[in-house]
């Protein structure tokens, strides 16, 4: 006798026993031995029946096979599925993320936007501080030109009077040297004077006597020559002031000149230099409003650039998420199919392992029926799918369990049967 069992995950199934007598309500009988089952029992079978039980099990073994494979196959595909879902649902909390970037990213472009409307303004700002800088510039170069102008015509000025000087300090060297020669000439005529004076007072005392006995007439010389001496001294010290005031006159004025020249030179190198100084500071602020302006420049080129690449970035990102959900949503519905056909394939096999079972069960109510004597065979298959044992006929065990999920369970088993005796059959 044989078994042939199928279990798919569940634990209903179906079971037969046969071969021991049933106690009769009345008591327990005596036990009587028939003589004739002690005699060996002769179970050769036919080789044919075993020939196609044996490619029964051989069918059944590899149904199971391929069931077990199928169930392997489903459950790989329930943790594609899980992990499909997973991804799926990370991309749907992307994708509210991205919804979440861009408004950020539009306050960053506008944000942006502010600070180069800010920097343009600025600019502009600076540009009519730098107009008015280049205006103050030149009107400070134009003082600066007139000053120079003023400068120069005063050094002209200056060699004008002092070529006058020289002219005065010459003229005064002439008239110091005429003076010169008029006291030389005055001291020559006072000596020449002094001489024919005691000349002629040597002659008036020789001649004395002469005159005052000719007609005794008597001449004041000395009041004479006092007289001319006086008016020559009179002469020379005229002409000696009038050339000392004339020279101080001069003198004064000159200094004055000079002086006055000198504080105008003084005043205008001093305003030059102050001038000098307010240029360089205007130069020095300049370079600083155009080195401003350079790096002002520079960095709203900058975030110019930072801001197109963070949105190309963006974009491209945004792209590569509806791509990969895309691609995602594509894949899902290949697993979709991919499972709708292992559904079909499955439901193929649920309708074939019931076809399978009613088959065994026909069978095993059959042999049941012809293998009902007092020997009593017993058949252990194991394989992946179940565990079927029967007791002097067939047993099997079948059926069907499903989850939530895809968890399948079930198969076909067999195996070569063996033969065991019951106690009460003789060795």
């Amino acid at each position: 006798m044989y078994s042939f069992g199928g279990a798919a995950g569940g634990g209903a199934g179906f079971g037969f026993a046969s071969g021991f007598p049933t106690c009769p309500p009345g008591g327990i009988t005596n036990v009587t031995v028939n003589q004739s089952l002690l005699t060996p029992l002769n179970l050769e079978m036919d080789p044919n029946i075993q020939r196609v039980r044996k490619d029964e099990k051989e069918q059944i073994k590899t149904l199971n096979n391929k069931f077990a494979s199928f169930i392997d196959k489903v459950r790989f595909l329930e943790q594609q599925n899980k992990m499909l879902e997973t991804k799926w649902n990370l991309l749907q909390d992307q994708k509210m993320a991205k919804s979440n970037i861009e408004p950020l990213f539009e306050a960053f472009i506008s944000n942006l936007r502010r600070k180069l409307e800010s920097l343009v303004g600025d600019r502009i700002h600076l540009e009519s501080e730098r107009k008015n800088m280049e205006d103050l510039v030149e009107e400070f170069k134009r003082k600066y030109e007139d000053e120079i102008n003023k400068r120069t015509a005063a050094e002209n000025e200056f060699v004008v009077l002092k070529k006058d000087v020289d002219a005065a300090f010459l003229n005064k060297a002439d008239l110091q040297a005429k003076v010169d020669c008029l006291v030389d000439e005055i001291n020559f005529l006072r000596t020449l004077f002094d001489a024919e004076i005691c000349q002629l007072q040597s002659q008036i005392s020789d001649t004395s006597v002469i005159v005052s006995m000719d007609n005794n007439r008597n001449l004041d010389l000395d009041g004479i020559i006092a007289e001319v001496k006086a008016q020559y001294e009179d002469i020379a010290s005229k002409s000696r002031a009038e050339a000392e005031s004339w020279y101080q006159t001069k003198y004064e004025e000159l200094r004055v000149t000079a002086g006055r020249h000198g504080d105008d030179l003084r005043i205008t190198r001093n305003e030059i230099t102050e001038h000098t100084r307010m240029i360089q500071r205007l130069k020095g602020e300049i370079e600083n409003v155009k080195s401003q302006r350079v790096k002002l420049e520079a960095a709203i080129s900058e975030a110019e650039g930072r801001g197109e690449l963070a949105l190309k970035d963006a974009k491209n990102k945004l792209a590569e998420l509806e791509a990969a959900l895309q691609k995602t949503k594509q894949e899902m519905n290949r697993q979709l199919h991919e499972y709708q056909e292992l559904m079909n394939v499955k439901l193929a096999l649920d309708i074939e392992i019931a076809t399978y079972r009613k088959l065994l069960e026909g069978e095993e109510g059959r042999l049941s029926g012809e293998g009902a004597g007092s020997v009593s065979i017993s058949v252990v298959s194991s394989s992946t799918g179940g565990v079927f044992t029967s007791g002097g006929g067939y047993g099997s065990t079948g059926g069907y369990s499903s989850g939530s999920g895809l968890q399948h369970g079930g198969g076909f088993s067999g195996s070569s049967g063996g033969y065991e005796a019951n106690p009460s059959d003789p060795e």
